[in-house]
């Protein structure tokens, strides 16, 4: 959590802290575990309702942000989420929100007072199989043809695609890559949920069987503007994904400390053996750097300096430190921490899988490699 809010981003982080822990606490997660969407959606709209759908926008469609830096104040709300692993299509909602504000026609951004209320849910389909998260890999096709396009693809781990009533697509054209805002129901969509580690989120494959676009379905100017977007999209996704383990890690290390001085080996604290302090040194080490990394990724992203590379960093880092983290506190649990019942293990999965999403800890290492022109 960062340390420099303002009295109105301290207040509004304390909101989103008591919203999630009186109406999704552990015990609610783990009831909404087969629920189809992952959530009901009028929880979502309750959420939605604490302003965490309209920050990306700007306040002349009818959003706004608390402190006027609105990736700075979603991170806020995305570490909160991270610590109480609270489902919902929180990500792509502001990636393709965020997106139509920018870039939208007028028609496409009257969409948003349905996001904003979270009675409409939108959805980014940019993943392939492979696993490839840049768009100059994207082999999803839009073909010109009778005043509109005609696309053929598949998409993979898209995140809330069957929950979705829009699918903001990228896609690539003879002019360069391409987005298209398409209702869920499109004749030649074909939408099949996926099986996920993380049992709070919902994720589908999206096919594309020869779908026609027409021209009102396009979201900005194919080409460079089109890869900018994209860019950006991939930059917020990754900043509050980072926001979302760091809070995750922060939490998971807060119970073990706790159980560490309430768990006697020998009649002594486990806490106080000082090869276990090292452990928790170096673990604390870990969650406040990768608190301190999002922080300035986000920053950054508010700024617009040096952006791509700060947000490989925070990747990079918190990608890989999250996860051990975990691993080694759910050895200082001992048997208790590979148990279905302890709530450690929801965590673990939380971050794994965010470690493999937009990009791995390697990938985004070679990414500064190449920048730096190693």
């Amino acid at each position: 959590m960062r340390v420099d809010l303002n009295d109105d981003q301290e207040f509004f982080r304390a909101t989103t802290r008591r919203f999630v822990e009186s109406e999704t606490p552990i015990s609610v997660i783990r009831e909404w575990h087969d629920h189809p969407d992952g959530c009901p959606g009028s929880w979502w709209q309750a959420a939605a309702g604490l302003g965490w759908t309209s920050l990306m926008v700007p306040e002349s469609l009818g959003g706004g942000s608390v402190s006027g830096r609105p990736i700075v104040d979603l991170a806020i709300v995305a570490d909160e989420m991270g610590r109480g692993l609270v489902p919902g299509p929180f990500m792509p909602v502001n990636v393709v929100a965020d997106t139509l504000a920018r870039s939208g026609t007028p028609d496409q951004q009257a969409l948003l007072e349905g996001v904003m209320a979270g009675g409409v849910v939108p959805a980014w389909a940019f993943c392939e199989p492979g696993g490839d998260w840049t768009a100059d890999h994207v082999a999803t096709e839009a073909v010109p043809t009778g005043g509109g396009y005609v696309i053929t693809g598949t998409k993979t781990a898209v995140e809330a695609g069957a929950q979705a009533h829009h699918l903001l697509v990228t896609a690539r054209t003879s002019d360069g890559p391409a987005q298209f805002l398409l209702p869920g129901d499109t004749p030649g969509i074909t939408i099949t949920p996926q099986e996920s580690l993380d049992l709070g989120r919902r994720f589908a494959e999206v096919r594309f069987a020869e779908v026609f676009a027409g021209p009102d379905t396009l979201v900005g100017v194919p080409g460079e503007a089109t890869s900018a977007d994209v860019e950006r999209q991939c930059r917020i996704m990754l900043v509050l994904q980072c926001a979302d383990s760091a809070g995750a890690a922060a939490r998971v290390l807060e119970f073990t400390v706790e159980y560490a001085f309430n768990r006697y080996s020998f009649g002594r604290p486990l806490a106080s053996y000082q090869a276990l302090k090292h452990r928790f040194a170096d673990m604390k080490l870990w969650s406040e750097a990768s608190q301190a990394v999002t922080d300035g990724a986000a920053d950054a992203m508010a700024s617009g300096e040096d952006e791509a590379r700060m947000v490989s960093v925070a990747k990079s880092y918190v990608g890989d430190h999250s996860v051990e983290l975990m691993q080694d506190c759910v050895q200082l649990h001992g048997g208790i921490g590979v148990t279905w019942e302890h709530d450690l293990h929801l965590y673990l999965r939380r971050v794994t899988v965010n470690r493999g999403l937009f990009g791995s800890s390697a990938d985004h290492r070679e990414r500064l490699a190449m920048a730096l022109g190693l």
